[in-house]
C-alpha cells in the first residue's frame, strides 16, 4: 500500500485507497459511512472524502459528484475549479455512462430495461424544506445479467431453492435510490439493501457469511493446535 495513503502515524483511519489518479483527476474507493465533504447534517462527524483525498494527493480536490454517506463505491474529484466544472456538467447533460454489479434475487433474463417514474422520497434532515409535491419524475434503468445461481436453501417458504443473478445496471437518470427502487418494482430486489430490499435474502447472505467465517477459524484453530500444544 502506498505510504501517501497514510497519516504519519499509520493511523488506518485515515487511509483512503486511491483508484485511479492523473494531472486532472482522482478516484479513489468511497468506504460506506464516509460524507464527501462537512455538511450540517452530520455535525458531529470528523472524516471527510474530500480532506483525505487532499492529503494523499497533496493538493486542493473539487467534487465532481457526490455519494449518500451509506454508499460505497468510486467518487471523482477533480483538481481544478475547471476541470471541476466540465466534469460535473457532463454528468448533468448524461454524457457519463454509470455502471452497477448488484446480486438481486432471482433469475434474470439476458437483459433489459425499467422505464417507470419514480416519486420524491423526501429525506427527514437534507430535504426539511424540500417542496413535497413534486409529480413522479422519469427514471430509466437498464440490467444486463452477467451470471445466475441456483442454491439448495429454502430462503421462502414458496421455492425449495433460492435463485441469485449477477447483474450489471446502467441508470440513464439519477432518481434517489432508483437503483433498489427498480429492482425491486420488478420483484428482482437487491441483496443487501434494507430500505427496498427483501430482508430475507439479504438476512441469507449474512448468516451464510457469518457461518463460512466461523468454519474458517474453526478450521484455523485445528490446524494451528499441534503447534500450539507443542509450545
Amino acid at each position: 500500500m502506498s505510504n501517501k495513503n497514510m497519516d504519519i502515524e499509520g493511523n488506518t483511519a485515515d487511509q483512503i485507497e486511491i483508484i485511479y489518479e492523473d494531472e486532472y483527476i482522482v478516484a479513489i474507493n468511497k468506504e460506506a459511512g464516509l460524507l464527501v465533504h462537512r455538511s450540517w447534517l452530520d455535525k458531529g462527524e470528523t472524516r471527510f472524502a474530500m480532506q483525505l483525498t487532499r492529503d494523499a494527493v497533496g493538493c486542493h480536490v473539487f467534487p465532481v459528484h457526490r455519494l449518500d454517506k451509506p454508499t460505497s463505491g468510486v467518487l471523482l474529484f477533480a483538481k481544478s475549479s475547471a476541470v471541476a466544472r466540465s466534469l460535473t456538467e457532463a454528468f448533468t447533460e448524461r454524457k457519463v455512462t454509470k455502471q452497477y454489479l448488484a446480486v438481486v434475487r432471482g433469475f434474470m433474463s439476458e437483459q433489459g430495461t425499467v422505464d417507470y417514474a419514480l416519486s420524491f422520497k423526501p429525506d427527514a434532515i437534507a430535504d426539511k424544506f424540500a417542496n413535497l409535491d413534486k409529480p413522479a419524475q422519469e427514471a430509466v434503468t437498464h440490467w444486463q445479467s452477467l451470471a445466475q445461481i441456483e442454491l439448495p436453501f429454502a430462503v421462502s417458504k414458496k421455492h425449495a431453492t433460492s435463485r441469485y443473478s449477477l447483474v450489471r445496471l446502467t441508470p440513464e437518470t439519477g432518481r434517489k435510490h432508483q437503483l433498489r427502487r427498480h429492482m425491486r418494482h420488478v420483484f428482482h430486489h437487491i441483496v443487501g439493501d434494507t430500505s427496498h430490499g427483501d430482508i430475507r435474502h439479504t438476512r441469507f447472505f449474512v448468516l451464510t457469511m457469518i457461518a463460512r467465517v466461523c468454519c474458517c477459524m474453526h478450521r484455523l484453530w485445528r490446524s494451528a493446535t499441534p503447534s500450539l500444544v507443542s509450545h
